[in-house]
């Protein structure tokens, strides 16, 4: 008695690319609320300790929320529109730490400490949330080209940023002085315009592919 044909093994296909802006989007948009919620708490925390790093770092909070609204508009457009956005999106990044460098400055004369316990708890649970928006946002920074590389390097850095703060609230414990604040509020303006470089490298390819497809 002959076998019965074999029935073809399933071939998975790659998602269209409509499902995988979709799926990309909601990731966006879930980051940008976390940010924005989180933006809230950090900035009260800040306000009320008088801390330089911490009021750096939930401006930083705010931008990201922002980034990731603009990634979620410009998610379909094409190419040269989108390497125009990376392009905004490297200037957003330098914002928070221009902010960082003009606080620095006004309380560079009179550098009063921070309370060490609030600051580390603050920078605490800004840690929990930048590794989680860093965590979704992993899987998606191949895709998007500079926009996404912004939301996932921002979210990146601020993760650092957060490890430094906390080191910089035990470091007020045992000197009693805002110096290690501001520090750390100066080397957040350096991880800001270095990750501003390499968006806009990435834009910039992005428009020099673009041109590249024109010509052919």
């Amino acid at each position: 008695m002959p076998a019965a044909n074999p029935q073809p093994e399933a071939v998975a296909t790659p998602a269209a690319p409509g499902a995988r802006d979709a799926a990309l989007r909601r990731v966006v948009l879930v980051v940008a609320a976390l940010n924005l919620a989180y933006f809230g708490v950090e900035f009260a925390v800040a306000r009320a300790i008088g801390s330089v790093s911490l009021l750096a770092d939930s401006i930083d909070f705010l931008e990201d929320a922002s980034v990731n609204l603009l990634i979620a508009l410009a998610l379909g457009w094409s190419l040269v529109a989108r390497s125009r956005v990376g392009m905004l999106m490297a200037v957003l990044l330098l914002l928070p730490g221009l902010a960082t460098l003009w606080m620095a400055w006004q309380k560079f004369n009179a550098p009063v400490p921070p309370a060490a316990w609030a600051l580390s708890a603050a920078a605490l649970g800004a840690l929990v949330v930048n590794l989680g928006c860093a965590a979704l946002l992993a899987r998606y920074r191949q895709q998007g080209g500079s926009l996404m590389r912004a939301a996932f390097l921002s979210a990146r850095n601020d993760a650092y940023a957060n490890l430094a703060i906390i080191a910089a609230a035990g470091a007020t414990v045992f000197t009693a002085s805002g110096w290690p604040d501001l520090a750390v509020g100066l080397g957040i303006a350096a991880m800001n315009a270095d990750a501003a470089w390499e968006v806009w490298a990435a834009a910039r390819q992005e428009q020099a592919d673009a041109a590249m497809d024109t010509r052919a």
